[in-house]
């Protein structure tokens, strides 16, 4: 795919990935200001801790960027960063620009603490479990003991951080499957899986740039 076919507006937000000096990847936010086609590409210069990033001439990033149902991603340098007449980060334009579609049932593999609580037993008591699969349609949860039947409906809080931003995400969701979970240790776990049903759109909308943030960080692109 080739960047212009994007047809992407000014302001589109991308995500840029660079390597820290530790060689630990940094993931900031930023926008499209403009581009010509086949030279550089203009960005907004990132932010952390309220103060610009800087980038140095020669520098390798991995743009990523969602469109439509999947995820953009493209490699590139650093020609420059001018702070007159206001920052602009310049980035030189890809040859082509990978494509990773998406489709709901897309789970990636993760390990992050979670709380959980029964709503249909009324109870305002919690448990800590692990979430180890999730999409933007459900999640597989891992927990010591039982707390659920099949076809409960639940609440399900976890940290979850997009662009180095963290915020704490609260769905609601229905047990749909119960299971023992593949026993690698002497510590028995119970395995649910999980149907979202959250009805606030704007957790849908974290959850979702959740999701997509871990499956764009799975990609690898050659450098």
């Amino acid at each position: 795919m080739k960047f212009e076919d994007m047809k992407l507006i000014y302001g589109y937000p991308l995500q840029l990935q660079t390597s820290s000096a530790t060689g630990q990847p940094e993931r900031f936010s930023c926008r499209l200001i403009g581009c010509l086609p086949g030279r550089s590409i203009l960005l907004s210069v990132p932010k952390l801790a309220g103060k610009l990033v800087r980038f140095r001439s020669g520098q390798k990033v991995v743009a990523r960027l969602m469109v439509d149902n999947g995820i953009g991603i493209f490699a590139s340098i650093v020609e420059t960063q001018t702070a007159d007449p206001y920052p602009i980060l310049h980035i030189g334009y890809p040859e082509n620009v990978s494509f990773k579609g998406i489709r709901g049932a897309t789970r990636v593999a993760i390990d992050e603490p979670v709380q959980l609580a029964n709503l249909t037993l009324i109870s305002d008591q919690q448990i800590t479990g692990s979430v180890v699969d999730v999409s933007v349609t459900g999640a597989r949860i891992e927990v010591a003991r039982e707390f659920a039947e099949i076809g409960h409906k639940i609440q399900v809080t976890m940290k979850v951080a997009v662009a180095n931003i963290v915020r704490d995400l609260c769905l609601e969701g229905i047990v749909r499957s119960r299971g023992d979970a593949d026993i690698q240790s002497a510590n028995n776990v119970i395995a649910y899986g999980i149907e979202f049903i959250e009805p606030e759109e704007d957790k849908r909308l974290l959850l979702y740039a959740y999701v997509y943030a871990q499956i764009g960080s799975e990609e690898i692109i050659g450098n």
